[in-house]
């Protein structure tokens, strides 16, 4: 069946603009109460410095990413004594990779904003809902340094990304979820190949729910004045034969897509805006593994990237201040995938 003779379900619980998800505090809160929905989430919280935030309840893990600022984290699990956690964070998303806090499905915690760039500390929250009951799937908590954090450029030409894989397999010892975030340099196009994992497939394809986290910028040689509030990208999905779904959207900072099947991709950085998006995946397999099925019929596009260069533009790093010293780019790896 074609794309175009594929039934289809518009975007709507699937596609939330910036703020359409508050609660308590939250700018947007993606949990298993979306009907659908059950085995990713993500909070998005923006604090002043000083201002604080909790996370209450167990039976969830937790990933606390920072987006812009730096944060204090104190957590305690079960009746344990309170540890404290200094989470340096970065000035932007689009300056390298941050550390980021592992919190086990024990732990409760409070986040305090500690430096706000622009007046405003944003940080997100990936979480898994975790069965109670079973001590292995109790994963120790762990703060990862940026440098812990394993980068990778992937793809080639236009195609070409960068990956953050601070959540993967190969370098957190988590329970249930998967995360990741990729920065696209304008032009560029990356979850492409359109892709899935929305069946299991042992050795082959994953079954894995997918958010989509977006954040919008324009690039560091735009000229002075540009709306950052403008900025956008596009993104698209479409049915499998495991689903109907259709999102055709202009995506700006804070926007979320939800993916519970179909083949998602691409995602587009439109001439002028750098584009960063924070994935979270996990789903029902016993494996936390991610395996994905290319669209057969855009699939061969892979293929081309062996005979082109990677964008000069990568590695992202952080942006250079008047008088202070240049920082050296992260250690990279390539890989010709996502």
């Amino acid at each position: 069946m074609t794309h175009d003779a594929q039934q289809t379900a518009p975007a709507g619980r699937w596609f939330h603009r910036r703020g359409e998800l508050a609660e308590g505090g939250w700018e947007s809160v993606v949990d298993e109460r979306i009907p659908g929905w059950e085995h990713t989430g993500v909070r998005v919280a923006r604090l002043g410095e000083g201002d604080a935030i909790a996370l209450d309840g167990t039976g969830v893990e937790r990933l606390i990413v920072p987006l812009s600022g730096s944060f204090a984290v104190t957590y305690r699990e079960g009746d344990a004594a309170d540890i404290a956690v200094d989470l340096a964070g970065r000035a932007s998303v689009f300056d390298g990779p941050t550390d980021v806090l592992y919190l086990s499905s024990v732990a409760t915690a409070e986040v305090t904003a500690t430096a706000a760039p622009a007046g405003e500390a944003r940080f997100l929250v990936a979480t898994s809902p975790v069965p109670a009951g079973d001590p292995d799937l109790v994963r120790p908590s762990r703060h990862l340094t940026a440098d812990d954090v394993p980068v990778e450029l992937r793809g080639a030409g236009a195609s070409s990304r960068q990956v953050h894989n601070f959540g993967r397999k190969e370098s957190l010892d988590a329970a249930r979820f998967i995360v990741v975030e990729v920065i696209t340099p304008a032009e560029n196009w990356s979850s492409y190949p359109p892709h899935k994992h929305d069946e299991r497939i042992p050795g082959h394809e994953s079954q894995l729910e997918e958010i989509y986290y977006f954040e919008v910028a324009p690039t560091r040689d735009a000229p002075a004045g540009v709306d950052a509030e403008r900025a956008f990208g596009m993104f698209s999905t479409y049915s499998s034969p495991a689903g109907p779904i259709e999102i055709d959207a202009q995506v700006r900072t804070g926007d979320i897509a939800l993916v519970p099947h179909g083949y998602h991709g691409p995602a587009v950085a439109a001439p002028g805006y750098d584009m960063y998006y924070l994935n979270v995946m996990a789903g029902p397999d016993p494996e936390r593994s991610w395996l994905i099925s290319d669209d057969p019929a855009h699939g061969w596009v892979r293929d081309t990237w062996e005979d082109q260069q990677l964008d000069s533009r990568l590695p992202f790093t952080p942006k250079p201040t008047t008088g202070a010293p240049t920082t050296g780019a992260p250690k990279t790896e390539t890989e010709q995938a996502r």
